[in-house]
């Protein structure tokens, strides 16, 4: 760290203001403490769940410094498998951060921060987000605060404030700012950080393109696998130029003020900043997503913060297609619906108790559970179900292995289950305390070798609402398994 020196008139003695000698070092610091690339010393530790016995490595276990996962629609591990990719406050601000699962050393990986979704490239050491800048005399419209904890149980639970989920994040999405879309280059910076020779960040981040404030784009954004494009929820303004006159356009559902539209979908080529228009929607798009092993190929959905009168959508970059993903009836309770193979997608059926203003949505009347849908085949199994009579009561956040052997699902106690589709057993393998006043719940995602789930958990936390980092390990004994019928899944 480079020596300050900070001068102070010989007359002032101890006679001057404390705050104001703080203000003073903290200008002077602050430059080199926001700075991409510094490094944070390991917090790596294996915790034993008492519960299950299974190793539990926190990659982060320290409290009060803002950690988050990325959704768990999106990749959260680098390219060459050696990074996890979070957001931080630790730095001063909430900035992106990539922790290295081996050594548990910790990189800052942007510097004037981002709005909403990280997008981690799959075949390049790339990281993509948004970053929003106000116009001249104008301030960025800021998103809503986030909703009540949703630890009983009522819907999609706290969005994160800075940098938050992507879906539901700054509502409808009017006139914000210009909204450029940042590419950092991650192996270089990795590589500089470590030599201790970083340069300016603009050495690192290249703008790939800008939409223009009147777009509304409030960073829900996502990744097509071919790195060549990026597909962006845009807000009313802009969607409503897209909607046939006659469109109806829906008004919000629910408790939470959320579901209104319309909004839309546009794409950014990311080589040469050029930006089409997809598709407008009469309602508010959320958890935009795209399918990993297919271009062009898009999931989102109606967003209201908890049951929507229909949930998942799909639709092709070029506007075709649109169309529900899955058609849901109206006692269903749908949501956290995520892309985990070639033709498939995963969702929770909540068994929720059904009372209050989402009408009578997800009780145990009907099927309920972790159910996977074919993108190709339309056809949908539920391939587990918590117990009944168990305390955890219903699956809420789910995703799936690429290779077609697990799903995963927390429930309302935040602990995590496995299930193998192939024989349809499905086990806790974490019970990580149950901190259910947690700021936000677990938003479990697979590796891409199928053999880790990364977390986020207060497990550590003494005020039981701190979040930390964790990977848990597909237990030995499971992945020793073998099959008669291997062709489940992808």
């Amino acid at each position: 760290m480079k020596k300050i020196l900070c001068l102070l008139p010989e007359s002032a003695g101890l006679a001057w203001p404390v705050a104001l000698v703080l203000s003073v070092f903290a200008l002077l610091v602050s430059p080199l403490s926001a700075q991409i690339g510094r490094r944070f010393p390991s917090e790596k530790k294996i915790v034993v769940d008492p519960v299950t016995g299974v190793p539990l490595t926190f990659l982060t276990s320290t409290q009060g410094t803002g950690d988050s996962k990325i959704y768990q629609t999106h990749h959260q591990w680098t390219s060459d498998g050696k990074w996890v990719i979070f957001r931080s406050s630790r730095a001063g601000s909430g900035q992106a951060m990539a922790v290295n699962e081996e050594t548990g050393d910790i990189v800052q990986v942007s510097e004037s921060g981002f709005q909403g979704m990280l997008c981690v490239a799959e075949h390049s050491m790339t990281l993509y987000f948004l970053r929003t800048q106000a116009l001249p005399g104008t301030a960025v419209e800021a998103a809503p605060p986030p909703p009540p904890t949703a630890a009983a149980g009522r819907g999609d639970g706290p969005a994160n404030p800075r940098g938050g989920r992507g879906g539901g994040v700054g509502g409808r999405g009017g006139p914000r700012g210009l909204a450029q879309v940042i590419s950092v280059d991650l192996a270089k910076l990795f590589a500089d950080s470590a030599a201790g020779r970083l340069k300016a960040a603009s050495e690192y981040e290249h703008v790939c393109g800008t939409l223009p404030a009147e777009m509304g784009a409030p960073g829900d954004m996502a990744l097509d696998p071919t790195e060549d494009f990026a597909y962006i929820r845009v807000g009313s303004v802009e969607a409503a130029k897209h909607l046939p006159p006659d469109a109806k356009i829906e008004k919000p559902f629910g408790p939470r003020g959320m579901g209104a539209g319309p909004t839309g979908l546009v794409g950014m080529n990311l080589r040469t900043g050029e930006t089409k228009f997809i598709v407008a929607v009469p309602f508010q798009i959320g958890h935009v997503q795209t399918n990993p092993w297919n271009p062009g190929e898009i999931i989102f959905c109606w967003e209201t913060g908890g049951k929507a009168p229909q949930r998942t959508w799909t639709v092709m970059s070029d506007g075709t297609g649109l169309r529900p993903l899955y058609p849901e009836a109206p006692y269903e309770w749908v949501t956290h619906e995520a892309v985990i193979s070639r033709d498939e997608v995963a969702f929770a059926l909540l068994a929720f108790s059904g009372e209050g203003v989402w009408d009578g949505a997800g009780t145990g009347e009907h099927p309920t559970g972790v159910g996977i849908v074919n993108l190709r085949t339309h056809e949908m199994r539920i391939v587990g179900q918590v117990p009944v009579g168990d305390p955890g009561r219903s699956d809420w956040h789910v995703n799936g292995s690429a290779d077609g052997r697990w799903a995963v699902c927390d429930d309302f106690r935040y602990r995590l289950w496995l299930i193998d589709r192939h024989s349809g057993e499905m086990a806790i393998i974490a019970d990580l305390g149950q901190k259910t006043t947690a700021q936000d719940h677990t938003h479990p995602t697979f590796s891409a070798d199928s053999t880790k789930i990364e977390i986020q958990t207060a497990m550590l936390s003494e005020d039981n609402r701190s979040l930390n980092i964790c990977v848990v390990p597909v237990p030995k004994s499971w992945l020793a398994r073998t099959y008669d019928n291997p062709k489940i899944g992808p």
